[in-house]
């Protein structure tokens, strides 16, 4: 096992699968392999096993703490870049910050710095390279390439440069000592809530041996040495502590383990998330009453995919739609297939807009992925279209891999066409959990717990001018406010046939699409009346306009007329 020190949820997962094989297999030899491992815990776990340190080929490398705690850690990176660059001896920098917004911003100032610089005298030049996951792969393969004309290089990367890259001829290490992690909050629903926090002191080592691969290093760390000692976890949180488990729990229960809490875990998860995610799965139909594996949950096993998309799958073939379905299943599988560069923001949010489908978010990766195809699934087409041709590569693999499981499972790939309600039926049957009515101008509320959620800018929902009263969603994401991720506008009546236990139809003689129907014609109704009204009170305006306009005119006549006073009136004759 390698890369142990990651601590993701299926390494532990694995770590308590081996520990059992090791114990009836004699002939059997396991290694843990790490560059940064917290050792002594993992020997603990498989019954004091023996520890071997071997030496690197690392340099040395010399540390240098803040000697007070800075207030923005961008701008501490900016001027000790900066410094090293006007100052120090040749080598390359590596910036270590949180993730996409700080690197975008640490460039971009930066850039700026080095302008100002740039009019006043004559500096060397230096060339700022951002990194990140969501980077497209030539933008990313930039900070491989030699620069030009011996410039200092700058790389500006996220924790993806920790150990997933090995860059050649870095020296200078400025770590800002923060990262961004997923929490699970099963209390709120809330799937993910990106947190801030300390990076461990396990995390930190690694961070600064990148300056010791090319020669002797330096890493300067943007925080004190007491932080570091008194602060910094010894190793970072495992994902099985911080995460939804109902894949875990899926998993365990095809293994024939019943009881979760007798199943060997190096970190044992809080029991409040085993819990929610055994309910969510009964939610989902793939557990009984009593905890079982049903018919459903034994198929949903198959699919190497989230519970819900697993059941969503299935779902197509009971409504004919699985060609449909397995595309959207796929795309959802990648990180988002949009691109947006902070200098051409609107031409990318134009061309974003163009594949939009009003009613869902869901849909519109549908219609991303046809016109990709139609197009025989070139990569200049994306680029036009500012979309990552390597996750459309991605999806179209992981389509063909399910559509494998599906031929395994004897399951017919059907369409449905055009009739697209099908498609957005089957979404509101894996999602309906995740069910929001509007209330108010932009903001739902969860229908479950109350929770608020809104539209993301980048929804195709959120700029409609009718919004719609019911939505369902993948997740929902805590950043600045309660973001619905993908959404898909569905009838409440699905929700009532899809979710039972939680939905119902309150008129029995009437159904909900019909009460919607005439809710929406007495509306238009009272608006027909309304302008009706408009019209008679226009009307009679004008009429009491030109009567008055007509008095005028006959006393500016009489006043005109010659030989007569203003006040003449012909006197009246009794006879």
């Amino acid at each position: 096992m390698d890369e142990a020190h990651e601590r993701s949820l299926c390494t532990d997962v694995l770590c308590g699968i081996l520990k059992k094989v090791v114990a009836r297999r004699r002939d059997f030899k396991l290694i843990v392999t790490s560059s940064s491992i917290y050792s002594q815990k993992f020997s603990d776990f498989f019954g004091s096993a023996p520890i071997f340190h071997i030496p690197g080929r690392t340099f040395p490398v010399k540390t240098l703490y803040s000697k007070s705690p800075c207030d923005d850690y961008v701008e501490s990176a900016v001027k000790q870049a900066l410094t090293i660059h006007i100052t120090s001896a040749a080598g390359d920098i590596l910036i270590f910050m949180t993730g996409k917004d700080d690197v975008e911003a640490t460039c971009y100032a930066l850039s700026e710095r080095m302008e100002q610089h740039a009019s006043k005298n004559e500096i060397p030049k230096l060339l700022i390279l951002p990194l990140y996951s969501q980077l497209p792969a030539d933008l990313q393969a930039k900070i491989f390439q030699k620069a030009e004309n011996g410039a200092r290089k700058c790389i500006v990367a996220s924790n993806i440069a920790e150990t997933a890259l090995t860059v050649d001829g870095i020296f200078y290490v400025i770590d800002a000592g923060y990262c961004k992690i997923k929490v699970f909050n099963p209390r709120m629903g809330v799937e993910d809530t990106l947190k801030l926090f300390p990076v461990s002191r396990a995390a930190a080592d690694q961070r600064a041996g990148r300056a010791g691969l090319t020669g002797p290093g330096i890493c300067y760390r943007l925080y004190t040495e007491s932080a570091y000692l008194n602060e910094m976890l010894p190793s970072p949180v495992p994902d099985i502590q911080r995460t939804n488990l109902e894949t875990v729990v899926l998993l365990l229960k095809s293994m024939k383990i019943d009881n979760l809490s007798d199943f060997d875990l190096m970190d044992p998860p809080p029991k409040e998330n085993i819990l929610y995610s055994m309910y969510q799965l009964w939610v989902l139909g793939a557990l009984n009453n009593v905890g079982n594996l049903t018919e459903l949950g034994w198929k949903m096993i198959e699919f190497p995919l989230d519970p819900p998309l697993a059941k969503l799958l299935l779902m197509g073939e009971e409504l004919k739609c699985v060609n449909e379905v397995l595309t959207i299943v796929s795309m959802l599988s990648v990180p988002s297939v949009f691109f947006r560069p902070k200098d051409r923001a609107e031409e990318s949010d134009a061309a974003r807009e163009e594949f939009f489908m009003p009613e869902s978010d869901h849909l519109t990766l549908l219609n991303v992925y046809r016109r990709w195809k139609d197009n025989k699934y070139r990569g200049d087409w994306c680029y036009d279209n500012f979309l990552h041709v390597k996750g459309l590569r991605k999806a179209r693999e992981i389509r063909l891999q399910l559509l494998d499981v599906l031929k395994t499972l004897k399951i017919p790939l059907t369409s449905c066409g055009s009739d697209l309600d099908l498609v957005r039926k089957a979404i509101c049957s894996s999602f309906f959990r995740n069910a929001a009515r509007l209330k108010g101008v932009g903001e739902y509320v969860n229908c479950m717990n109350g929770i608020p959620c809104h539209l993301h800018p980048s929804s195709a929902l959120y700029g409609l001018d009718d919004r719609p009263e019911f939505v369902v969603y993948n997740e929902l994401i805590l950043t600045s406010k309660e973001y619905m991720q993908c959404a898909t506008s569905v009838e409440p009546q699905w929700l009532a046939e899809t979710g039972p236990m939680f939905f119902s139809v309150k008129d029995s003689d009437t159904s909900m699409l019909d009460h919607k129907k005439k809710q929406k014609q007495e509306k238009k109704a009272m608006e027909e009346e309304m302008e009706n009204l408009r019209e008679v009170q226009e009307r009679r305006a004008k009429e009491r306009n030109e009567r008055e306009m007509k008095k005028r005119a006959e006393e500016q006549q009489r006043v005109s007329m010659p030989g007569l006073k203003s006040d003449w009136r012909p006197k009246k004759l009794f006879l």
